[in-house]
């Protein structure tokens, strides 16, 4: 009778989800996510992480994978920080409500990441990562943010890492930038590029007038700000980094950024810089690039300037140390 009436197969799959992710899944937003109520988890069985697991229905589902910052960096296909050259795939927007996260989208995967510093165990975070596969909307990815947020404030709490969280997540937006219409005037820009203001026509002689930004955000681990030509593209890309994610960012760059790799098959066109924050014995990483376009393959600036792009990354990295509370920002000397 329990078989035939399906409420055997229910009990299994409720019973299969309390004993996700070693009993730290959160399940409020799972229904949320995945746009159905019968839901099956599984282990993905995965040594490098501290726990990780899967959700599923018929049609599509979820992973989650979370790790301890002191552990070896997840892999570059996961963290995507080998895109920020390459127009605007390596965006993040801010997670928001005061969680340290952001969301990440890329043809059709988005991302939640967050990573939550343990207040108790100096340099050490939970960061926790939840991909979604399929079509995304408003409420998947809001439903994907809490449940990769709160899986992660309770594995957090099951392992002794005391950490400060959030607010629960009611809307998280789906917005993207690179479009046209994601494009305002530089000297009006409020947000992630708020600091560039004063460099306007600066940047408008270095054919850069327009600004692609997110809403400022003191939490999130990164933050991208970017610069565009007269004809809305993305021309340069500045970012900022934090904690875990400056860690994972200098994982996966560092060795070429200090040897000058050339990222985009010209000149040596970037340039970065450290602070000493607060928050974690990692110094936070600025970076600017030049854009690639892989749509026209071109560069949509022909000519990188230097001494632009050290004015504008300093003007960032101050601006950005001062809100975050850093000091001793310095600029890394051209590798020889």
């Amino acid at each position: 009778m329990l078989y035939s009436t399906g409420t055997f197969e229910q009990w299994q799959d409720d019973h299969s989800l309390d004993r996700a992710c070693d009993g730290t899944l959160a399940q409020g937003g799972l229904r949320e996510a995945l746009h159905a109520s019968n839901l099956r988890a599984g282990g993905e069985g995965d040594s490098g992480y501290l726990t990780t697991c899967r959700v599923h229905n018929s049609d599509t589902g979820l992973e989650l994978k979370l790790r301890w910052s002191t552990s070896a960096p997840p892999s570059t296909s996961l963290t995507w920080y080998k895109e920020d050259y390459n127009g605007v795939k390596g965006q993040a927007a801010p997670l928001g409500n005061g969680w340290p996260g952001v969301t990440r989208y890329d043809g059709g995967t988005s991302q939640v990441m967050v990573a939550l510093d343990c207040v108790n165990q100096k340099n050490k975070a939970l960061v926790a990562y939840g991909d979604f596969s399929g079509r995304s909307k408003d409420t998947t990815l809001t439903g994907l943010g809490r449940v990769t947020t709160e899986t992660a404030q309770k594995a957090a709490a099951k392992y002794g890492c005391q950490v400060k969280a959030g607010e629960q997540l009611t809307d998280v937006s789906a917005t993207r930038l690179g479009t046209p219409e994601t494009s305002k005037p530089l000297k009006q820009a409020q947000g992630s590029c708020t600091a560039l203001r004063g460099l306007a026509p600066e940047a408008a002689e270095g054919g850069v007038p327009e600004a692609m930004e997110y809403p400022a955000d003191a939490q999130t681990p990164q933050v991208n700000c970017y610069l565009a030509t007269p004809e809305k593209k993305p021309g340069y890309g500045l970012f900022a980094y934090y904690g875990a994610s400056a860690k994972d960012f200098l994982a996966s760059e560092g060795d070429r950024l200090k040897k000058g790799y050339d990222f985009t098959r010209g000149e040596r066109d970037y340039a970065w810089a450290t602070a000493q924050c607060p928050q974690s014995a990692q110094p936070a990483v600025f970076a600017l690039y030049r854009l690639y376009d892989r749509d026209s393959d071109t560069y949509p600036i022909s000519h990188y300037s230097a001494k632009f792009a050290e004015s504008a990354l300093k003007t960032f990295a101050d601006h950005e140390a001062k809100t975050r509370g850093c000091s001793d920002v310095r600029m890394a000397p051209a590798p020889k």
